[in-house]
């Protein structure tokens, strides 16, 4: 398989990430998810949050590479058998994906650190407060972190229900070349 895109196939790194992320991003809201009711007597509260935070860092330095590697790298060609206009809306989504993704690990930090603390990424090191505590901030950055990962969730509801539909209806093989195998 080869290295980088071309115009007719991903590359096993444009694969690798969009698997690696879809997996931590997704593990990630579950976890989160899971974590917001869990007790203090709970032995998983005082793990969770930790693992949480660390992953979301490491997803945070994985999405500034990502965005440098899709935007350097050559997309393979559109399908001519789906109409143009979803070309557009495909691009409108993975953009929104991005975006969401940005913002969920944006706020996660500022939650993180609104105790004036660093964030631990697993004692390998320590990513900084930048800013003094604030509870407020940590606050407001909580909602939207929720909001943001709810819609993200639904996004990738949407995406994995267009990637089925680009696969099973049209029948362009999208979801075969996401899964490294030539069309």
């Amino acid at each position: 398989m080869q290295t980088l895109n071309s115009n007719r196939a991903y590359g096993w790194v444009s694969l690798l990430l969009h698997w690696l992320m879809a997996i931590a991003l997704i593990g990630l809201y579950f976890v989160g998810d899971y974590m917001v009711g869990l007790t203090y007597y709970d032995q998983l509260y005082h793990i969770l949050p930790s693992w949480h935070k660390a992953i979301g860092v490491i997803v945070g330095f994985l999405i500034m590479f990502r965005i440098v590697w899709v935007y350097s790298q050559p997309k393979p060609n559109h399908s001519t058998k789906t109409p143009p206009i979803l070309h557009t809306m495909a691009t409108l989504g993975h953009l929104t994906l991005y975006l969401l993704s940005i913002i969920m690990v944006l706020s996660g930090y500022l939650i993180s650190t609104a105790k004036g603390k660093g964030i631990d990424i697993f004692g390998w090191f320590e990513l900084p407060a930048l800013l003094p505590a604030n509870a407020q901030r940590g606050e407001l950055a909580g909602d939207i972190h929720e909001i943001a990962a709810t819609v993200f969730v639904i996004m990738v509801g949407i995406h994995i229900a267009a990637a089925l539909l680009h696969q099973f209806y049209w029948k362009d093989n999208s979801l075969v070349r996401m899964l490294g195998r030539s069309t």
